[in-house]
């Protein structure tokens, strides 16, 4: 039997939903806080199978059967323990390390182990570096947020000295610590001149942890005016993804399950004013918008979320996105909407804990928060403005996934837009369909609009993936528009500092349906036979001939018109000349690649 790596085996399970496995086959009837179904491994009229998404597991009451989601594809597949545990990772998205198998295996497995251990030795470096002489700058930090030393010992904060004769570094070289490795962990980088430097220096320190306790990754937070940027997070790592991570969750999780609710925040911060308040069920997003994956995790915990995200443009949009996210996944979701210029950090430092209590309490409804944000601006008695609101809405409305909800939703839709309760459920009965019917994102007629040095670039990105990742990063943001491979290429730009070998993998994980779809198309043809450079250059020629014909547009449309003081033609042309010109050079670069 191949010994997976338990930290693999307890990732797993996290990012699966039990329930959401077992209801793919039987169907799922909730029951309190457990859900109850026929057995499907034996006979009954009665149903006696009962899972726990809490607990993770499923037991039937009739036949004995039991046991966590890995048992029960076993069962149900009558497959092995491997064959179960590789069913489960692929369906997670989750690169799957062995123990016992390929010597690469082993050794990535090792690795990762190693990468953890560095961690818990940096934690423990940087709690006694706050503790010294050096720290104190960042003490009078955390003192100036009133947080207390009961405080700072549960989320174990830590300093990050700046640079000198002690150093993160130095102590991993002490301790015989390979280069490659501390590199690799993300905490040690190498300079283009050689030298090797801590990633964090002079900065206030905060661990970040898995829900099992193990340190994957850090925050800093500068110390200084002028210090950028004001945080600086762990890369992602082959023992860190910061799409899959709540931060927090590790001292919160007893409280989660305990009140079954969850306050979601924003900022390390954040959370740490709020459980001081004495509000324990609470994580924080890491500083990324909320994915599918976190989503997944909490729902192991609990089921009803109150979001408590900054009141500014920024913050109720990541609120309004988490909430359509949330909601589709089946959570209960309300906002507690605090006052601007506020986030829940400086709230309570402000106000103190009981007034952030009531604004938790008075939190609305996440579909109410909604109808206001997308009404705001219009005048709902202008037949336009209502149509406008209502074509808002009818998408959301699509992703609530429970039928009761949705009517509910109809009712309040119906009332704030002035529109009959019956034309509303027809429309979105409509939308709910054409979701279900929807293919994925970019499935349409794709092959034909992507461009074969997308596809190119797409081929290297999961066949080889250091000069998919090179060539990538010679990119710019204008070579990349109009292109249907843009949101694929500009992920793959933020893993540049990834291992090149979990690349694919990693694409294949953060990436939608219809995006993965696209890759997995490209990556099924035949070896490119254009070079990286090539893909490059096709692609910035496609992009200065974009900006050519623009160019020329404008000429054209200047041309008929009267001369003045502010005629741009001059200009138009010596732009127009520079793009040919650089279309020439790309020209004479080209290495045979057709596009």
């Amino acid at each position: 039997m191949a010994l997976f790596p338990q930290t693999f085996l307890d990732d797993l399970k996290t990012q699966t939903d039990i329930v959401s496995v077992i209801g793919d086959v039987v169907p799922l009837k909730k029951m309190g806080a457990a859900w109850k179904a026929l057995c499907p491994f034996h006979q009954e009229r009665t149903p006696s199978f009962t899972v726990n998404r809490d607990k993770g597991f499923f037991k039937c009451f009739g036949c004995g059967a039991g046991g966590d989601v890995v048992k029960f594809v076993e069962l149900h597949q009558k497959v092995g323990f491997q064959d179960a545990v590789r069913y489960l990772a692929q369906r997670a998205g989750m690169p799957v390390p062995e123990a016992s198998g390929a010597p690469e295996e082993r050794e990535a497995a090792a690795e990762r182990e190693a990468i953890v251990k560095l961690h818990e030795m940096a934690a423990a470096f940087y709690r006694e570096q706050l503790a010294s002489p050096a720290g104190a700058r960042a003490r009078r930090e955390l003192e100036s947020r009133g947080l207390s030393a009961a405080t700072q010992d549960v989320f174990g904060y830590g300093y990050a000295p700046a640079a000198g004769r002690d150093t993160l570094s130095g102590r991993f070289t002490d301790q015989k610590v390979p280069l490659a490795l501390q590199t690799k962990s993300g905490l040690v980088t190498s300079r283009d001149d050689g030298r090797v430097v801590d990633r964090f220096r002079n900065r206030l320190m905060i661990p970040i942890a898995r829900d099992s306790g193990a340190i994957v990754a850090f925050g800093g937070r500068a110390l200084e005016a002028g210090q950028v940027p004001k945080y600086l997070n762990s890369p992602e790592t082959p023992v860190y993804s910061k799409g899959r991570t709540l931060y927090g969750l590790d001292v919160t999780k007893g409280a989660l399950r305990k009140h079954n609710y969850c306050v979601l925040v924003e900022g390390y911060f954040d959370l740490a004013q709020v459980w001081q308040a004495g509000i324990q069920p609470v994580v924080a997003t890491c500083g990324t918008a909320l994915t599918p994956a976190q989503a997944r995790l909490l729902k192991r915990f609990t089921s009803k979320v109150v979001l408590s995200f900054d009141p500014d443009a920024a913050g109720q949009g990541a609120a309004s996105r988490s909430s359509e996210l949330l909601v589709s996944e089946g959570f209960q979701v309300n906002v507690a909407l605090l006052p601007e210029g506020s986030d829940p950090d400086t709230f309570i430092q402000s106000t103190g804990g009981r007034a952030y209590v009531e604004r938790l309490t008075g939190s609305r409804p996440y579909l109410d928060f909604l109808l206001d944000r997308a009404a705001a601006g219009l005048d709902l008695k202008r037949p336009d403005h209502r149509r406008t609101f209502l074509e808002k809405m009818l998408g959301v409305a699509a992703t609530i996934p429970d039928a009761a909800d949705r009517d509910q939703f109809a009712d309040r839709l119906a009332h704030k837009s002035g529109i009959t309760e019956g034309v509303i459920r027809d429309e979105i009965r409509k939308a709910a369909a054409d979701k279900r019917r929807e293919p994925p994102a970019v499935a349409l007629a794709v092959d034909a609009r992507v461009k074969p040095a997308e596809q190119g670039l797409l081929w290297l990105l999961m066949h080889r993936p250091v000069e998919g990742l090179a060539a990538v990063g010679q990119l710019e943001a204008a070579d990349l528009e109009g292109l249907v491979s843009a949101p694929v290429l500009r992920l793959a730009a933020t893993l540049v500092e990834m291992p090149a070998d979990v690349v694919p993998a990693l694409l294949r994980e953060r990436l939608s349906e219809g995006e993965r779809a696209l890759v997995e198309r490209a990556a099924a043809h035949e070896a490119s036979t254009a070079s990286a450079a090539g893909c490059v250059n096709a692609l910035r020629k496609l992009r200065y001939q974009r900006e050519r014909a623009a160019v020329q547009a404008e000429i054209d449309r200047w041309s008929g018109a009267d001369a003045g003081a502010d005629d741009p033609l001059a200009a138009l042309w010596a732009r127009k000349q520079e793009l040919v010109r650089k279309i020439e050079e790309l020209n004479e670069k080209e290495t045979g690649f057709v596009h």
